[in-house]
């Protein structure tokens, strides 16, 4: 599938399509069952090198992973349940009787920055409470059992229907990518920038759009941990995910659009 907005863009990876399939495409990368990895690692590896990555309840790496792909509410895997995770993402668990507990337990395994972040906390929020807000906030789905697909979107084929689309873009393609989502409409609500993993924007989050009449944009990878796994290709990068048909309005956007004038031009000679 070609794409007339990734040319004009003047993209330097790929975008990437998300697809929700049966099964796994062979040959794709997975992590294996119950083994920690970063989805937005494996993005990544899709928009850069351009493979294949596969998903599913049991292979998507971590529990961030799992509530943002849509398998259904993983925290409740978590370490000592929500309650840790909670404080995980905020103030840390030596507080608790509870937190050190599980910390004491999971010693075999945890270590490292996951023990040091699990005791005190990444501070993403301030509290436990307002993290439990949070999550309740999210509009956690359960595909399981079926898998989830990121693929380059050159390689998706006749007859396959994407969720979305999700572009990984520098600051001005960031900005040409949300004024083109509010091309077609009149207000000024074409895209959001949640805070949340940058796997929920590209994932769940992105999929709540593609079930609004008026779907946003998301412009994602806001999320400090994530951005640390995608530093090599390129500091100044953002994820902008758009579900399959404001993706297909925005192409259809193009011609005639800004993306032909020459102040959107002056900013690709720079």
């Amino acid at each position: 599938m070609e794409s007339v907005l990734a040319n004009e863009l003047r993209l330097k990876y790929q975008p990437v399509a998300i697809l929700v399939a049966d099964e796994a495409p062979t040959g794709a990368l997975q992590y294996q069952p119950g083994k920690w990895g970063c989805v937005m690692a494996a993005f990544g590896a899709v928009a850069e090198r351009g493979r294949v990555a596969a998903f599913t309840k049991e292979t998507v790496g971590c529990w961030g992973g799992g509530v943002g792909l849509g398998f259904g509410n993983a925290y409740l895997g978590f370490p000592g349940g929500p309650d840790c995770f909670c404080s995980f993402l905020s103030d840390g668990n030596d507080r608790t009787d509870k937190g050190k507990a599980v910390a004491e337990q999971c010693a075999s395994w945890m270590r490292g920055d996951f023990l040091h972040h699990f005791l005190r906390g990444e501070r993403y929020r301030k509290n436990p409470a307002l993290v439990d807000q949070w999550i309740n906030s999210l509009p956690i789905i359960d595909l399981s059992p079926r898998c989830v697909v990121f693929k380059p979107l050159p390689q998706v084929e006749a007859g396959e229907t994407p969720a979305s689309i999700v572009f990984l873009a520098n600051t001005d393609q960031m900005s040409a990518l949300v004024v083109l989502a509010s091309y077609g409409r009149g207000d000024t609500g074409g895209a959001i920038i949640p805070h949340c993993a940058g796997c929920q924007s590209i994932g769940i989050l992105t999929y709540r759009e593609d079930e609004s009449p008026a779907p946003r944009a998301v412009v994602g990878l806001n999320d400090i941990s994530a951005r640390r796994y995608l530093r090599r290709l390129g500091k100044d990068l953002v994820t902008v995910s758009v579900p399959f048909k404001l993706y297909q309005e925005m192409e259809s956007n193009v011609p005639g659009s800004f993306l032909e004038e020459d102040q959107w031009r002056s900013l690709l000679d720079d």
